[in-house]
């Protein structure tokens, strides 16, 4: 005997249909630089057989599950020591470089020695203002892009992350561990710099990123929890403190413009 079994879901609400997760940048500064977050999807590769990698549903579902933020900005930087021994960036383009050298210290951050994980590994940060966010439980990976194909790879690697964006929302960095410091950084503007994926507690339903509005609540709940880091260690146990502040609701999709 045949027995189907079916669950019922929601119409509406948490459980039902896609996860909302929106995105939205800290501060309208340069905004135009920041290109919105992209679904990884190749969608010119030969789809003429049926059996071609194309067309297959695992490869198609994997890919659909990331999503890739560019870098904006053109960097090439090298890695020295002064006359002191104190170790800082070198901006390689001298007067040729996209950025102003008064200003590549607020885009690009050498991380304190004492902190790096490898005292021969120095670790740099590129600041960014994106920033994710979700009315129900959804946690973000961040990770390097390894769809992406280089054909010079960079002399180290990404580090990566996983937090709950429904709790802890937080403008998201690009870190890299510099395993080789005698090779050059080079980061092109409109290149894949990082993966975005998206967890929820039922991980069938597909993820719809949306524009989300800066609201005041939104804004005030991340001033409440922003900055702890410089204060405390192991921030995951202020998650239950975070949830007793947090709004109901603090994704409001924002309006297209016109």
């Amino acid at each position: 005997m045949n027995i189907t079994l079916t669950f019922d879901r929601p119409e509406d609400g948490p459980g039902a249909g896609a996860v909302p997760v929106g995105w939205f940048l800290t501060s309208d500064k340069q905004a135009v630089l920041y290109d919105p977050p992209e679904r990884v999807s190749f969608r010119q590769t030969n789809r003429a057989h049926a059996k071609s990698a194309g067309r297959c549903p695992g490869v198609v579902q994997l890919e659909s599950r990331y999503f890739m933020i560019k870098c904006p900005f053109d960097l090439h930087l090298g890695f020295s020591r002064d006359a002191g021994g104190k170790p800082r960036l070198v901006n390689r383009s001298g007067n040729a470089s996209t950025i102003r050298a008064n200003k590549l210290a607020d885009a690009v951050v050498l991380v304190n020695e004492a902190e790096w994980r490898f005292p021969d590994r120095p670790t740099v940060q590129l600041v960014l203002p994106y920033c994710f966010i979700a009315d129900e439980p959804v946690y973000l990976t961040q990770l390097s892009p390894f769809l992406h194909y280089r054909k010079d790879p960079l002399p180290g690697t990404i580090f990566g992350g996983r937090f709950p964006i429904n709790i802890w929302p937080r403008a998201l960095m690009w870190g890299f561990e510099w395993h080789e410091p005698e090779k050059d950084i080079f980061l092109r503007r409109g290149e894949p710099l990082f993966y975005c994926q998206f967890e929820s507690n039922d991980p069938a339903r597909p993820i719809q990123l949306v524009a989300a509005e800066r609201t005041p609540a939104l804004q005030t709940y991340m001033e409440q929890i922003g900055g702890v880091v410089n204060y405390v260690n192991q921030t995951f146990g202020l998650f239950d403190a975070a949830e007793a502040l947090r709004p109901k609701r603090l994704l409001q999709r924002k309006e297209p413009k016109g």
